[in-house]
């Protein structure tokens, strides 16, 4: 078995060294008929177009890293009805909002309580239940139902005297 091995290596060896010296004559051909295309216009570099000078002068101007200043509390009502907003309680979220344009989208059961679900301009949707408040009037939801939110809205009532207005903001479709 050895012995046939030996012989037929080499035959082997021969006729795959013979497949590589095949006629190339063709393969010459198209080389050389690339190497003689005509070479392509190189475009020449864009005109680099200068750039007005732009000087930042800070003066006069916010600091952008010092914390913004607050903005004055609502003015408390002296005379009148005694309804007056609380400017010592913490705004929320929704209160940043004018209330026409917040929208009721749906309500959701929690623990036999009912949620409403109020969606903002830019698509955010909130959880809210009476004694939450929205809009930008101190509104305090006073009732969460499937067709809306009631709510209580403070409002000025001439200088330094407020009244209490009702709101509702009904379920969207």
């Amino acid at each position: 078995m050895s012995r046939r091995l030996q012989v037929i290596w080499p035959i082997l060896a021969i006729l795959f060294l013979g497949g590589c010296s095949r006629d190339m004559s063709d393969l010459e051909a198209y080389v050389a008929e690339v190497k003689a295309r005509p070479k392509g216009a190189i475009e020449p570099l864009p005109e680099i177009q200068t750039v007005e000078t732009f000087v930042f002068d800070p003066e006069g101007l916010r600091d952008p890293f010092a914390p913004a200043k607050q903005a004055p509390p609502p003015r408390v009502a002296v005379a009148g009805s005694g309804v007056k907003p609380d400017p010592s309680r913490p705004r929320e979220a929704l209160e940043s909002y004018e209330l026409d344009s917040l929208r009721m989208v749906g309500t959701l059961r929690k623990n036999e309580e009912l949620w409403a679900l109020v969606q903002t301009p830019e698509g955010t949707i909130y959880r809210v239940r009476p004694g939450n408040h929205m809009g930008k009037n101190y509104g305090r939801i006073i009732r969460v139902t499937e067709e809306g939110i009631d709510l209580v809205e403070i409002i000025p009532d001439g200088p330094g005297t407020w009244r209490e207005r009702q709101a509702t903001v009904a379920l969207s479709e």
